[in-house]
């Protein structure tokens, strides 16, 4: 099947890259081009790409905004671009919904497996960026300073359910996290599908800062 994509970036000269880039690929299609956040958000609900490739910082509607829109209304899986700032923005837009993240300087071979790893549901991209990214949000930011999790929320997960959430908050892969537990990769899915849909989560990524709040 073709990869329908929404491409998301206020960069006249960076959109043009990525979508020359996007385009090259027999299985993936650039659907629409949007230089903002309202424009991304009106082109989503019109279109119903796949996925949105969506900046996070954009005039009008910033990209977290607009990723809230997006996964509310069901409209496409979101994959964030960051520059790696690590700030506000890629958190809040992972909490909002965005199925994964990636860095904008990201080789043209990495950006197009990362459209298509999210495209499969595997939203947890890059493990070692992504442990990265996590381990500098967990070491700036006191666990539940926000506020916003509780930890009654894991009640209603199982022992091996939780096991699972806190390989997801290292950052693991599904390979690695059957590895880690030692049980099939295809047990590892089907536990990390019940444990978003227990804990009302969209991504992988959002399970993954979540544990980290936590401390599983």
């Amino acid at each position: 099947m073709t990869i329908r994509v929404l491409v998301a970036e206020d960069q006249a000269a960076v959109r043009a890259g990525l979508v020359l880039i996007l385009s090259s690929a027999p299985d993936i299609e650039v659907v629409g081009e949007a230089g903002d956040g309202e424009a991304a958000v009106r082109l989503a609900r019109g279109l119903r790409p796949d996925l949105v490739l969506m900046d996070v910082q954009m005039p009008r509607l910033d990209g977290v905004s607009a990723t809230r829109q997006v996964v509310a209304e069901g409209l496409a899986d979101v994959l964030v671009l960051t520059t790696f700032d690590l700030d506000s923005y890629v958190f809040g837009a992972l909490r909002a919904g965005a199925s994964g993240f990636l860095l904008k300087n990201t080789e043209a071979r990495e950006l197009l497996e990362a459209v298509r790893t999210v495209a499969r549901g595997e939203g947890l991209i890059a493990p070692a960026v992504t442990r990265r990214l996590i381990a500098e949000f967990a070491g700036a930011t006191p666990r539940r300073a926000s506020g916003t999790a509780d930890p009654a929320v894991l009640d209603s997960l199982t022992r091996r359910e939780r096991e699972v959430l806190g390989c997801l908050g290292e950052g693991l892969s599904n390979a690695e996290i059957a590895t880690r537990l030692a049980m099939a990769e295809a047990t590892v899915k089907t536990h990390v599908s019940r444990l978003l849909a227990k804990l009302g989560l969209r991504s992988r990524v959002q399970a993954a800062v979540l544990a980290q709040e936590l401390g599983v």
